[in-house]
């Protein structure tokens, strides 16, 4: 099984879900995105550029572990693997 963690913001494109867990497991980040979409398709566009790369604002974390830092979408997965996508925050100086 894998555990995707949804943040608040995408939360409306999982039916107000704040998990989704996909029974079976998939070899690669990639893969489970893909799984995923399958069940929630508005997330995509939302997780993804229209070149199928993760937009800028978004951080993917595989337990603690960045994506961007670890393999990006072709960073491997184990089973029980928890995925979570995390909208960065950006703020300013008074």
């Amino acid at each position: 099984m894998l555990v995707f963690h949804i943040p608040g913001a995408l939360r409306q494109f999982t039916g107000g879900a704040a998990t989704v867990n996909l029974e079976d497991s998939a070899p690669t980040l990639g893969h489970a995105l893909a799984m995923l979409w399958m069940l929630h398709p508005g997330l995509r566009d939302r997780v993804l550029t229209e070149q199928g790369q993760v937009r800028q604002h978004i951080n993917i974390f595989i337990g603690d572990e960045d994506i961007r830092y670890s393999g990006g979408l072709v960073s491997t997965l184990s089973p029980g693997s928890e995925i979570s996508i995390v909208p960065s925050i950006t703020g300013g100086a008074c």
